[in-house]
């Protein structure tokens, strides 16, 4: 494995477990959305602006609530953000490793793996948005 893909491995795990470590020195807001104020970013203009929550609201919090423990009330704060915070979990240890070694922990089946993942991702947070928009949340 090339030098350069393998510190931008590394680089790429490094930053998805940083995320981890921030989110876990947070406190996860009651309200179910806003632990991302705690870093001094503003509320979320597109809940502000339309009066209902954007895709992304309560990701940080589910994170929140992940690394302390509390996967209910992660699940609750943004299904999807805890399936996020998960696979940065996974996937920046499989990238860490791999980087460390020189050769990938595991095996992609073919190339189109990770579009693949990526697009379920998407879908699953569109999906997880219009179930809130049905249920007026």
């Amino acid at each position: 494995m090339a030098g350069s893909l393998r510190w931008s491995m590394g680089l790429t795990g490094a930053v998805m477990w940083s995320l981890l470590v921030v989110a876990f020195c947070l406190q996860p807001d009651p309200r179910g959305i806003g632990t991302h104020e705690q870093l001094g970013l503003p509320p979320c203009m597109f809940s502000v602006i339309c009066g209902f929550r954007c895709p992304s609201c309560g990701m940080t919090t589910s994170w929140a609530h992940l690394t302390h423990g509390r996967v209910q009330q992660a699940l609750q704060a943004s299904a999807s953000g805890s399936l996020l915070s998960c696979l940065a979990l996974l996937g920046g240890g499989h990238l860490l490793v791999s980087a460390a070694t020189g050769r990938w922990l595991t095996r992609w089946k073919n190339e189109n793996t990770g579009a693949v993942l990526a697009a379920t991702v998407g879908g699953l947070v569109v999906i997880e948005w219009m179930i809130r928009l049905a249920a007026g949340r």
